[in-house]
């Protein structure tokens, strides 16, 4: 029987489990407590003082670590503890950069919210000394800005906990405290992986993805160039955030359409691409198996976690699938199958992807992913980015009308939409493999309730009940689905049970990969994606305030768009896609032959923890 304390807050009775923290139990009671360092399963430090309360002791303590204790009676706004607090905050803008209007995170800082809402109107109250620092901006994905830093380390956290990477962390101390990298190192020469979960984490704009805007309006505005875009999958469960709709929103066709406004040539879609690998990946798995291949065989999708395998587990770089990334195979295909339909010379194409990705932007850059002296995709851009072009073009994008993706390479089943999501790919190559390796079709069933359902429901306050109950899920991959940090699952394929297991976050892939060493586990296939929750949640998505992670799971919530559209599909495996069949058949020739092997295929290198 579960322990439950019962406390007072602000004269709101309260009952919690034991070990629940005052702030968990004020929110429960309705109450919010405003936070700068504490990041729901993240940072739990009590470093920025904000979220203090009176609880009769002698010096108040920070609600995110003081835990609740029978008969607790807590007051969280009183006027001394509302004067502590702007205190607190006024001590942190005296050493911080002001200059909000050009800050990428203006309107969506959470400093800035809070000097709103603690109605602190005078910055230069303690005007002293302020550090100066150089912006890093040598990475191709992430730029640095100490002089917008707080000291929060809610970024250091991500890097250390969620991701094992740790390229960073304090340095110095006292006032000349900052947030840096061994030896002074920018982040382009330490073991960064690029993911962009700093930037996730961030509460200021002290973080950001690295600028690709005005590289897309140039070539838009070039008359000599064709211009080309792909958005991947989980663009679309996340980019209407930027516009007021409710996290969890598909705004497929309203992203086609805004696409269009901005003027691209043609508008693809990089689930085409999700569909091609699956294709190559699955026969790629299949083909080891059967042929004594190495295994077990791990996905290639995520660019952030191939950086972290070949710098922290390049034993491990023989088991990854050669197969390029679905929005690199697409770029390739562009330049080639679409460029020789079309009539158009290769060099005068330009792809464009849009990723909810920061790590991208490293991917697109590797010498590896080009053929015949051109890269497979020119500039990548994140889902925030795009919003940024969205609203600089006056489009209205919560009226847009539903428009549809170009076809050839905007087609695709449902299979290719859940790549977003941690499982995704995994449960998608396991539609197809099963059906080719065992020469039968698997049926999906229908499923009147389903957990993950019942959160969009609850939490984006919109209707899908009618949705829900014509839900169909093959319910043989199921265990691949949801937000465990590693799963696993037993597929019998003919006379073979088949070991998958599926991890997200690269502490979580670097647990995985340490069991197989120590054979400890034993597997035949596995998916690891960089970001939790997968791309769903990647470092180039809308940003999440830790007052709004408190209150629901950005994971689940955009995952379970993607499971909805996924069943709302007519073809549910990539086998099935028309238009990627009809690439075989009219100019690849087969999965892994000769000519996809080299276009879509690719090789990978280990990597220097440090430049030397």
């Amino acid at each position: 029987m579960e322990n439950l304390v019962k406390l007072t807050i602000d004269g709101v009775s309260v009952e919690v489990p034991a070990g629940t923290t005052v702030l968990e139990a004020a929110k429960k009671a309705g109450i919010n407590i405003p936070t700068l360092c504490y990041l729901k399963d993240i940072n739990q430090i009590g470093a920025c003082r904000m979220c203090i309360v009176d609880t009769g002791a002698r010096a108040f303590g920070a609600a995110c670590v003081l835990p609740v204790t029978e008969g607790m009676n807590v007051k969280t706004n009183t006027p001394k503890i509302r004067e502590a607090r702007r205190v607190n905050l006024e001590l942190l803008l005296s050493n911080h950069d002001k200059k909000c209007l050009d800050c990428v995170r203006n309107q969506k800082c959470e400093l800035q919210q809070m000097c709103q809402d603690l109605g602190v109107d005078d910055v230069d109250k303690y005007k002293g000394k302020m550090n100066s620092y150089d912006i890093d901006d040598l990475s191709p994905s992430i730029v640095r800005n100490n002089n917008k830093c707080i000291l929060c380390r809610r970024c250091v956290a991500a890097c250390v906990n969620t991701q094992a990477v740790g390229v960073i962390g304090p340095m110095g101390r006292g006032f000349k405290t900052k947030i840096g990298s061994a030896w002074e190192q920018p982040l382009n020469d330490v073991a960064c992986i690029n993911c962009g979960q700093c930037i996730a984490a961030c509460p200021t704009g002290a973080l950001y993805e690295k600028d690709s805007t005005k590289a897309v309006w140039d070539l838009l505005n070039d008359e000599t160039k064709h211009v080309v875009v792909q958005p991947a999958p989980a663009v679309r469960v996340a980019l209407g955030e930027e516009f007021g709709l409710p996290m969890g929103t598909s705004v497929t066709g309203k992203l086609a359409a805004a696409l269009r406004r901005l003027g691209f040539e043609k508008v693809f879609d990089t689930d085409w691409g999700a569909d091609l690998t699956i294709m190559e990946e699955g026969t790629e798995f299949i083909n080891r198996v059967k042929n004594g291949g190495v295994l077990p065989m791990i996905t290639s999708c995520s660019p952030g976690w191939i950086k972290f395998c070949e710098t922290y587990y390049p034993d491990f770089i023989p088991n990854l699938s050669t197969c390029k990334s679905p929005h690199e195979m697409e770029g390739a295909m562009i330049k080639s199958y679409w460029a020789e339909k079309a009539g158009i010379d290769p060099k005068d194409i330009r792809v464009v992807s849009v990723m909810p990705c920061t790590a991208k932007k490293f991917e697109a850059k590797r010498p590896e992913l080009s053929h015949n002296g051109m890269q497979d995709v020119d500039e990548v851009i994140t889902t925030r980015e795009l919003a940024r072009m969205i609203k600089e073009a006056g489009i209205d994008f919560a009226n847009l009308p539903d428009e549809d993706f170009d076809p050839m390479l905007g087609e695709s089943t449902g299979a290719a939409v859940i790549f977003g999501a941690t499982g995704g790919v995994m449960e998608a190559a396991l539609r197809t493999v099963y059906e080719i390796m065992t020469e039968s079709k698997i049926e999906p069933e229908e499923v009147e309730d389903n957990d993950i359902f019942t959160t969009v429901k609850e939490a984006a306050r919109r209707t899908v009940k009618e949705i829900v109950n014509k839900t169909k899920l093959f319910m043989a991959f199921h265990d691949v689905r949801g937000l465990k940090g590693v799963k696993e699952a037993t597929i019998r394929i003919n006379d073979t049970d088949v070991n998958v297991a599926v991890a997200h976050g690269t502490a979580n892939a670097a647990k995985l990969l340490d069991s197989i060493r120590s054979g400890e586990k034993t597997y035949h296939f596995i998916e690891v994606m960089a970001c939790p929750g997968g791309c769903v949640t990647g470092g180039g998505q809308p940003i999440v305030s830790a007052q709004k992670r408190m209150e629901c799971d950005p994971k689940a919530l955009r995952a379970a768009a993607l499971y909805l559209e996924d069943a709302g599909k007519p073809e549910r495996k990539s086998h099935e896609n028309a238009s990627i069949m009809n690439l075989y058949k009219d100019y690849l020739g087969e999965p892994n032959g000769h000519l996809a092997h080299e276009l879509l295929h690719t090789h990978y290198v280990e990597r220097p923890k440090y430049k030397k």
